[in-house]
């Protein structure tokens, strides 16, 4: 059995630490409040964004234009969303076990990274880091996102990469987060089942002015958006699970302080004890 001594430096270590994942805890509530509502009243922009320009160019008919096409070649960019910290339960590894659980090879991933966790775990993994930075998702800017899209696209229309995919957290409220991967281009049509939908799906979109000039416009826009709306969802639930992982290391901290003074205290009581029996025994010794 541990001596008092021990068992009393092992409570005031828990005590210290359950202080530091309460200051943590009110941190991250206090963060998740202002994200929370920023994602909240920017998802229903980017979940329209998404469904208008698929459903858009599902009417467009056949459209030959770089942002369409995809290309030949097999090499996808994946752009994954992380945070620069720890002490989030299993935030950032549900996002990386997205990339490595999924069906796309590793060896045709260009990964860009936006956040060291999912950088350094990828790396660790043998995945192709071509970009990362961290600073984005500090504060995450509409202008940082459309410097993002500019180099992908680029990339993109070039033929480095066939494919662009978003690996991110989606935000559906405080305790519920939803490690998403979203392909962005080149975009598929989604089967409609429904025939009356499916009638209304065969009227060809009209683009004015030219096809080609107004998807220069949108593509980018609708890029950029998703990059954007998928950062603002990041830190908001970055947030949320940092508050729920801090709130039950809290609560486990509790658990051991109160086990540790029960041990302390049957350790006190035995020590008392064990000293009364030697005091009673040198009495009878002496008489």
């Amino acid at each position: 059995m541990a001596s008092m001594r021990d068992i009393k430096r092992r409570k005031i270590s828990v005590q210290s630490t359950q202080q530091i994942t309460k200051a943590m805890k009110l941190v991250s509530t206090v963060k998740l409040q202002r994200a929370k509502q920023r994602a909240e009243q920017s998802k229903a922009y980017f979940k329209c964004m998404y469904e208008t320009v698929s459903s858009m160019l599902a009417k467009a008919g056949e459209l030959n234009h770089p942002y369409l096409n995809g290309g030949d070649s097999d090499k996808k960019a994946v752009i994954v969303i992380t945070s620069n910290r720890g002490l989030a339960g299993g935030y950032n590894s549900n996002v990386v076990k997205l990339i490595t659980q999924s069906d796309l090879k590793k060896e045709d991933l260009r990964i860009y990274a936006i956040g060291k966790k999912g950088k350094d775990a990828l790396t660790r993994r043998g995945y192709e880091i071509v970009e990362e930075d961290p600073n984005i998702i500090e504060e995450p800017l509409y202008v940082d996102a459309m410097a993002l899209c500019s180099r992908i696209l680029e990339s993109y229309v070039k033929g480095e990469v066939g494919e662009i995919y978003l690996a991110y957290t989606g935000f559906k409220n405080t305790v519920v987060h939803e490690p998403t991967l979203l392909k962005v281009l080149p975009i598929e049509a989604e089967k409609r089942e429904d025939e009356q939908q499916e009638k209304k799906s065969k009227a060809l979109m009209n683009f004015e002015p030219q096809a080609d000039e107004a998807l220069e416009l949108i593509i980018p826009k609708y890029v950029t958006s998703l990059i954007y709306g998928s950062l603002i969802e990041a830190v908001a639930s970055e947030n949320g699970a940092r508050m729920q992982a801090m709130d039950s290391a809290t609560s486990n901290a509790e658990e051991m302080i109160d086990h540790l003074s029960l041990m302390y205290n049957r350790a006190r009581q035995g020590s008392i004890t064990q000293e009364l029996t030697e005091i009673i025994a040198g009495a009878n010794a002496i008489s």
